[in-house]
């Protein structure tokens, strides 16, 4: 029967069950919490002995199971939308999206492309004739780009957004506008009569050239179509947006082109014209009143004298928009260009897309590489391009982060003893590691958790880094078991022995990346639940799979067959004496030796065959002092060392000895317990220690400071490439956002003006709201209903003062008079719609500048259909839309008078530009000022919401830091549990939090010095990082929780035990990180290599510096206190037996550890190789 090991003697991760715990005193109250951690060693022990005995049976069908989830990746889907990944989760901006998507649809109403052009030479201006003449050459050349699909050839002119297109009655020239319409492209080149050159628009008429806008004076083509078709309401509406001559009223940039017209201010002076007087204060498109183009939306980096004149700019942007892929199907849909193709939503997004790419492709290769000047082109495809890639998996990063970690584990587990080798246990336990990565990652794609590029980029390797961590742990305990472990038991020991560290560590980052679910950003929270479920799924591989492949590479060792190359014997077999305990002979034994410990001095030779290692036991038994020791009298403790015999007794050794066998000396354990515990545990090495974690820890409360908030595009874009140059240029010269003022449901409109004017004063007064010029009215729908409505009024005073217009008669007036006309005698009331006295008795507009509520739905619908430019520079996007209307002079039946009134408006919206936005501090204060407006707004009955991407992606910083504190308190309490659930002893699960709390601080001081900014990345990392910081901390308090001894005694056995595995644990994990540092998106390398990266070096440092030295001074007592008696029954001082060993307390005996060296020897037939031992038929000694 073998005996039961003393705890002293056992790894510091094991405790032994309750059936060898005779021989210990449970230390006051801990009875309980060793009986329950025994009673949970033992299930695992049992576990163990159960997988063992059907090693083969587990192994099978747990990479059957693991196989069949890994099938799972088959479905997985990745996320690119950045409203689907960056949008809070449940929040009032999702709220918001979700309502305006409700409204509107999927879609924005267009997508812009974007050029901007520098100078070459840092700081050159562009405000010169040839500067502008190189932005007309590579804006022409994208605006000519044609692409064939689906045999149809696709320009700009087809799918480009056009703004107010009339409905004409006029069949003509409702055909000659859908034509010739421009697109909708804000340029610089507007100002200047080659801004024409970029409309491709055409139309034909007898008798005159192709009319273009190059050569098109809409004035002069009205006069001339005069008489042969009625065109005084298409004049009318020309003359309200102020067209005018169009283009060819305006200065040619190049007065000697041949086409420039003869109507151009500079064509007969032929001098270039004054390009920053031109410039100043904007341009504008064929309209002057509704498509003005404000300067900073055409120039970047501006500088002015002190009068305020324009002098330099350094950068130029021109903007064509495109009709969105709804858009493009709904405008073709049924069209004879597309009939024949099976027209589809799906086309049209391809044929947008690929024509984006060719547009950004040409442009950037329109101006030859040695132009003073430079273009960077930039579409609403190429981010959608980056994010795609970026959420692709690098499949030769992958393949070599698994070599490399392969390779690593075989070397690290490779020995010259083959016996003692487990190379082949590293390859397969890093394979199954992949496998259950990918089973994990299977499993998430099963559930309808989509992938992003976190997921691709980062999880394989963190995931990879952390399993193997559990692989080497286990590994490690598995070669230093007790060797009088029976066979059938090997397994269930190493489970016994480390699966508490296993189970604790994997349940803490579980519960760490579960509590990161709490930062409510999609893209985060899908990669949080990721990595939950990855991890979930290696813990269940390393402690039901893993001990299987231990259990078949046990018979392997058994058989004495090679390590990796497992078909072949091993050509050297080592012959080992068992050692079996020994009687004491008659003697005092002190009991105020706290620990006494049997060893054995051995002395190791080779045979002269040189093909057997023998080992020799000296007859001796007696009671004699220690020998000195690195760690002093009070450290030293043989028998807590889970060493071989060949490394006990180096001193004695005979010079004979193997060679090779001493290659094998040093490991990781002999220098935690020869070098580093000893100079760690001393006095002066403990001050200092303390000393430069407390620096650490007030160098990163400072670095704290420094963290800003954001994630910028240009951070997730790779460093030197085109799309990079842009978004750099633009965040410095165009810091313009686009946003709405939306108005809602659930308040009427009619009533409720006066607190619409009134938010869209308080909005338009915010510091980042840019205004509009002093001599443009404010580009609301209201003000241009309001303003339109006034004009038709002014136009009916006239009528009805020259006796145009009569009660009865509005056919001799001009057509705004019929139309305020028939808007005047509307009541509202469905029973008598109409009331002919409101003639003169009523205004459209009254003193107060507001519209009668029971006039104000009638004259929407009226206004909607008459002035189609100026709905669509108000942007308005009504909903419900109003009905169509259209007004006809000259009907006589009366019908025409009864106008349908809209419905009740349950969305509307105010454009406005932001500008000066740099930091992300500006875009909180932004949005705080636009959330403010909005509540001053409700409290006057007004239900409104900003919209636009500074909301949508940047009001997760109002709360992220809060948000970032309540996770990590929540997991600090988390983790406090479930330690002092697990080593039931909140003592040392106090002093974990403390240390990991610590890890998190200095982390984010850090991120501070090293200028990685807050945004929800490294939130999660930071969460992550308590749960990742266990792996560190935990095996070293449970090792110093359940060993005896002094405090400073305790302390060096756990480094012993703990050292090789965290910190093979620790290198293992950098190895899976080191494929993140290829990366070639510098995001990646900065906000997860190098935070991942000082993460697991803060944790080394925490581990295996910090921890033990606060356990020296601060931990717990022990939870046993053994007494030396091979009996299962603890003997009492006061009964002592006779002729056996005799327990008292002499006063006078020195408080020192003395060691019991003993003689004792058996043959073993066939003697079992190191670490696969079989227990013998005889326990006899000799």
């Amino acid at each position: 029967m073998v005996r039961p090991l003393s705890l002293g003697e056992l790894p510091p991760s094991y405790t032994p069950t309750a059936r060898s715990a005779a021989p210990q005193i449970l230390a006051g109250s801990l009875q309980v919490p060793l009986w329950l951690r025994a009673y949970f060693q033992g299930l695992l022990f049992s576990l163990g002995c159960r997988i063992q005995r059907h090693c083969g049976k587990v192994l099978f069908l747990g990479l059957v199971a693991f196989g069949a989830l890994a099938l799972g990746l088959q479905v997985a889907v990745i996320e690119t939308d950045l409203e689907q990944l960056w949008v809070e989760v449940d929040s009032r901006v999702s709220r918001e999206l979700h309502y305006t998507k409700e409204k509107l649809g999927e879609e924005a109403a267009y997508t812009s492309q974007m050029l901007i052009q520098t100078a070459r030479q840092e700081g050159g201006s562009v405000l010169t004739p040839e500067a502008l003449g190189l932005h007309l050459q590579a804006a022409l050349t994208a605006s000519k780009v044609q692409v064939s699909l689906y045999g149809k050839s696709w320009d700009l002119n087809k799918i480009c957004y056009k703004s107010g297109v009339p409905l004409i009655e006029n069949g003509m020239i409702e055909r000659m506008i859908e034509k010739l319409f421009p697109c909708v492209i804000l340029t610089p080149l507007d100002c200047f009569w080659e801004g024409a050159k970029l409309q491709g628009g055409s139309a034909y008429l007898p008798g005159r050239p192709d009319i273009q806008w190059t050569n098109l004076d809409p004035q002069q083509l009205l006069e001339e179509l005069g008489p042969f078709a009625s065109l005084e309401g298409f004049r009318e509406l020309l003359e309200k947006a102020q067209v005018g001559q169009a283009y060819v009223g305006r200065p040619c940039l190049d007065p000697d082109d041949q086409h420039c017209p003869p109507s151009a201010p500079n064509y007969h002076s032929r001098q270039a014209p004054n390009v920053a007087r031109e410039l100043s204060g904007g341009c504008h498109g064929f309209s002057h009143k509704f498509m003005h183009w404000q300067e900073e939306l055409l120039l970047g980096g501006t500088a002015r004298d002190l009068q305020g004149q324009l002098l330099r700019a350094e950068a130029l942007q021109s903007t064509f928009l495109l009709m969105s892929p709804r858009q493009l199907y709904e405008h073709f849909r049924g069209d004879y260009q597309t009939h024949d193709i099976g027209w589809s939503e799906e086309q049209a997004s391809t044929v947008l897309q690929t024509w984006q790419r060719r547009f950004v492709q040409l442009a950037q290769e329109a101006l030859p590489a040695n132009a003073s000047q430079q273009i960077h082109a930039f579409s609403s495809t190429s981010l959608d391009d980056i994010l795609l890639e970026f959420s692709e998996v690098s499949a030769p990063r992958v393949v070599g982060g698994y070599l490399l970690m392969l390779a690593y584990a075989c070397v690290t587990m490779l020995r010259w003893d083959c016996a003692q080798s487990q190379g082949a246990v590293g390859l397969a336990g890093v394979l199954l590691v992949a496998l259950a990565v990918a089973s994990g990652l299977g499993l998430c794609a099963l559930l309808g958790i989509t992938f992003n590029a976190a997921t691709t980029q980062v999880l394989p390797f963190l995931a990879l880094g952390i399993g193997v961590d559990d692989i080497f742990l286990l590994a490690h305990a598995f070669t230093k078991a007790p060797p009088d472990t029976p066979l059938p038991e090997r397994t269930g020991e190493c489970l016994r022995r480390t699966g508490t560290s296993v189970a604790l560590t994997s349940i803490n980052n579980m519960v760490a990346f579960f509590m990161a679910v709490l930062v409510p950003i999609p893209a985060l929270r899908a990669f949080s639940l990721q990595a939950a479920i990855v991890v979930g799924c290696n813990f269940a591989a390393v402690m039901l799979v893993f001990p299987a492949i231990l259990s078949l590479d046990l018979r392997r060792r058994h058989r004495q067959r090679l390590d990796v190359l497992c078909c072949f014997s091993s050509p050297c077999s080592a012959q080992v004496i068992q050692i079996l305990p020994q009687e004491l002979g008659d003697g005092t034994v002190p009991v105020g030796v706290a620990h006494l410990t049997a060893t054995v001095q051995a002395f190791t030779h080779c045979e002269a065959s040189g093909q057997h290692v023998v080992t020799i036991l000296p007859p001796q038994t007696h009671l004699m002092a220690p020998p000195s020791d690195p760690l002093g009298p009070e450290l030293y403790s043989p028998g807590g060392s889970t060493r071989d015999l060949l490394g006990q007794e180096e001193g004695t050794r005979p010079k004979a000895a193997c060679k090779s066998l001493l290659c094998a000396h040093w490991t990781l354990a002999h220098f935690a317990r020869y070098r580093l515990a000893p100079l760690l545990l001393q006095t002066q090495a403990k001050a200092l220690v303390l000393a430069f974690f407390g620096a650490l820890l007030g160098l990163s409360l400072y670095g704290a400071t420094l963290v800003q908030d954001g994630l910028a595009l240009t951070d997730v874009v790779p460093r030197g490439t085109k799309e990079h140059a842009f978004l750099s240029a633009q965040l410095r010269y165009f810091s313009l956002y686009e946003v709405a003022l939306v108005t809602q449901g659930g308040f009427d409109y009619a009533h409720s003006q006066r607190a619409l004017l009134d938010l869209h004063q308080r909005f338009s007064s915010l510091k980042a709201v840019l205004p509009p010029p002093a001599t443009q009215a404010p580009r609301t729908w209201l003000h241009y209903y309001r303003s339109w409505l006034q004009g038709i009024q002014a136009a009916f005073d006239q009528d009805w003062a020259a006796g145009r217009i009569t009660r009865h008669s509005y056919r001799n007036g001009s057509e705004d008079g019929a139309l305020a006309y028939k808007l005047l005698i509307q009541t509202g009331n469905a029973q008598e719609p109409l009331d002919f006295n409101q003639l003169t008795t009523r205004k459209l507009v009254d003193k107060e500048g507001l519209i009668p509520p029971e006039l104000f739905y009638v004259g929407l619908t009226v206004w909607v259909s008459s002035d189609p430019l100026g709905l669509a520079a108000s942007q308005a996007n009504f909903y419900p839309p109003p009905p169509e209307w259209l007004h006809d002079k000259y009907d006589v039946t009366g019908e025409n008078l009864r106008i349908p009134a809209a419905q009740p408006l349950e969305f509307a919206q105010f454009p406005f530009l932001l500008h000066g936005l740099q930091k992300t501090a500006d875009f909180v204060e932004a949005i705080e000022g636009a959330r403010a407006a909005c509540t001053e707004a409700g409290q006057a009955g007004v239900h409104a919401y900003p919209s636009g991407s500074p909301f949508l992606f940047w009001e997760q910083y109002l709360g992220l830091r809060r948000c970032f504190l309540m996770a990590v308190c929540i997991l600090l309490v988390c983790t406090f549990l479930v330690c002092a659930l697990l080593l039931l002893n909140p003592w040392t699960a106090g002093l974990i939090v403390l240390v990991l709390a610590m890890m998190t601080v200095e982390l984010f001081g850090i991120m501070g010095f090293l200028g990685i900014k807050l945004s929800a990345i490294p939130v999660v990392i930071l969460v992550a990082s308590v749960g990742i910081g266990v792996e560190f901390t935990v095996h070293v308090a449970l090792g110093f929780l359940t060993t005896q001894g002094s405090r400073n005694l305790r302390a060096a056995c756990a480094l012993e035990q703990t050292f090789a595995p965290v910190t093979d644990g620790a290198v293992s994990t950098l190895l899976g990180l080191l494929m993140l540092a290829g990366s070639n998106f510098d995001f990646i390398i900065r906000y997860f290599f190098v935070v991942l990266t000082v993460l697991t070096l803060l944790g080394l440092l925490h581990g295996l510096l910090l921890l033990p030295v606060l356990l020296s001074i601060l931990g717990p007592p022990p939870q046993v206190v053994q007494i030396y008696k091979e009996s299962p029954q603890v003997l009492s001082p006061a009964a002592p037996r006779g002729g056996g060993p005799r327990w008292g307390m002499p006063p006078t005996l020195p408080q020192s550890f003395a060691r019991v060296t003993t003689s004792m020897t058996v043959a073993l037939h066939p003697p079992p190789l190191p670490g696969a031992y079989i227990q013998p038929a005889s326990e006899e000694t000799t």
